[in-house]
């Protein structure tokens, strides 16, 4: 202050208006003081201190300040934890093995996040943000208690803060809570999974759901998660692409797909992907990169997706699709042989419905040749090019449905040719429900 007053002399008395860090300090003259305050002194100064920071956000900044703010305590923090032996002992411990985002999706504790997030973990639990009340407005065995063991629902639900994420979460009024998560059910063809936790209505702030129809590219996109455990990140971007592809953990298309280049790293995968206006899009399962670190191409499942999956997981715990009851050869390995157009058959179980209608798997023969199986190149009149297509033709029928599947089948031209033709084959085949999926062998469900 002595400093700002010796230039302020210097400056023969004119206004002085400097930031020093976090503070405006306002150097007033005797020329400039108003009337009913000038006593005459020559000297008269005064000092206002202020936040400089809340006249210096532009428009956009508030508006992303917003989003953020309305969406945060909705992102959960999902530790994930193996079984291990102690190799001095023969204790069992839970070790952690990962760490993951997603959201609130409803009053009832259930939570949305990517199935690959909890695939290989034996337990789970989910962290999440809760709004700190006056004592005299909640019961005492729900009042919020950060690293000590908490009591509700019988003490079962709440747990001792171990989660990895830290302290302080960059949302103010809010402390955290952790739970037990219980697996509600699971897709992996699509890569999601809900989890729920048994949490106090008032703990829980369900996000608010948008749509993914009619999203432009070039329009504003905000990915909240968790990337290398630090958590409730958030990132700007915009949405670069629709319609991509990706492939799920088990090797099924997920079609639709959002492109952002908001940064998506390890850690964000089951975050929401969120509007200008703070409603869910999408949720953030992966990104192509060389070096698994975000460069600019991230993906999200769009939300219109996610919400029929969801609640068919919460009322059925799980989701049936029609399956043909075949193994497959992938494309690219296909290619390799020659084969050009369509999905190869490697092999029919004899308790399939494909077998049953006649169709033929790839074998060895006595000779110890291969026998090329059938190739599929048409689900009634949808022309099947690799195994994406054959997904995307079945997703359209019911189990016990019948479709027309066309084949070309590899035949000698003679006995003793050693080239072969292609005839186009018909088979009416009744699709099955694929395999009853209620919750991973390996996933915490107790």
């Amino acid at each position: 202050l002595f400093g700002l007053q010796q230039r302020a002399a210097a400056a023969d008395d004119e206004n002085l208006l400097e930031i020093d860090q976090n503070k405006v300090v306002m150097q007033v003259s005797s020329k400039n003081v108003p009337k009913k305050y000038d006593s005459g002194n020559a000297q008269l100064q005064e000092e206002v201190v202020m936040n400089s920071n809340l006249f210096n956000l532009s428009d956009p900044e508030q508006r992303r300040i917003d989003v953020f703010e309305k969406a945060a305590p909705s992102v959960v923090y999902i530790d994930t934890f193996a079984e291990q032996r102690d190799v001095f002992s023969t204790n069992i411990m839970e070790v952690p093995i990962g760490t993951g985002s997603g959201f609130v999706w409803d009053d009832k504790g259930h939570i949305v996040t990517n199935y690959h997030v909890v695939r290989d973990a034996k337990s789970a639990q989910v962290a999440i943000l809760t709004k700190v009340f006056d004592k005299s407005d909640v019961d005492d065995d729900v009042t919020s208690v950060y690293g000590t063991s908490r009591q509700s629902n019988n003490g079962k639900d709440i747990l001792n803060a171990r989660t990895s994420m830290r302290n302080d979460s960059g949302v103010t009024n809010y402390s955290r809570k952790v739970y037990k998560a219980k697996v509600v059910g699971v897709d992996p063809g699509k890569d999601i999974a809900v989890l729920k936790i048994d949490a106090p209505i008032f703990d829980l702030f369900p996000i608010d759901v948008g749509t993914s129809t009619g999203l432009k590219v070039g329009q504003s996109a905000f990915a909240i998660g968790n990337p290398f455990g630090l958590d409730h990140s958030m990132t700007v971007g915009v949405i670069s692409g629709i319609g991509r592809e990706v492939k799920s953990p088990i090797g099924r298309p997920i079609t639709n797909v959002i492109q952002t280049d908001a940064a998506i790293n390890p850690g964000n995968s089951g975050g929401p992907l969120l509007n200008s206006s703070g409603k869910l899009i999408g949720i953030n399962t992966s990104i192509y990169s060389p070096s698994g670190a975000s460069a600019g191409i991230g993906f999200a499942i769009p939300v219109d997706s996610v919400k029929f999956i969801v609640d068919t997981l919460i009322r059925d715990g799980r989701v049936v699709r029609p399956i043909l009851g075949i193994s497959y050869l992938e494309s690219k390995q296909a290619r390799a042989l020659g084969i050009e157009r369509g999905v190869l058959v490697l092999d029919v179980p004899t308790n399939s419905p494909a077998y049953k209608s006649g169709m033929r798997g790839t074998r060895r023969t006595e000779s110890g040749l291969i026998e090329i199986g059938d190739i599929i190149v048409k689900i009634e009149d949808k022309k099947i090019n690799t195994e994406a297509d054959l997904f995307a033709a079945l997703e359209s029928y019911k189990p016990g449905e019948v479709v027309r599947v066309t084949v070309n089948r590899p035949d000698l031209e003679s006995p003793t040719s050693k080239s072969f033709i292609l005839t186009p084959v018909t088979l009416s085949i009744e699709l099955r429900a694929s395999a009853t999926i209620v919750v991973p062998q390996n996933t915490y469900n107790r």
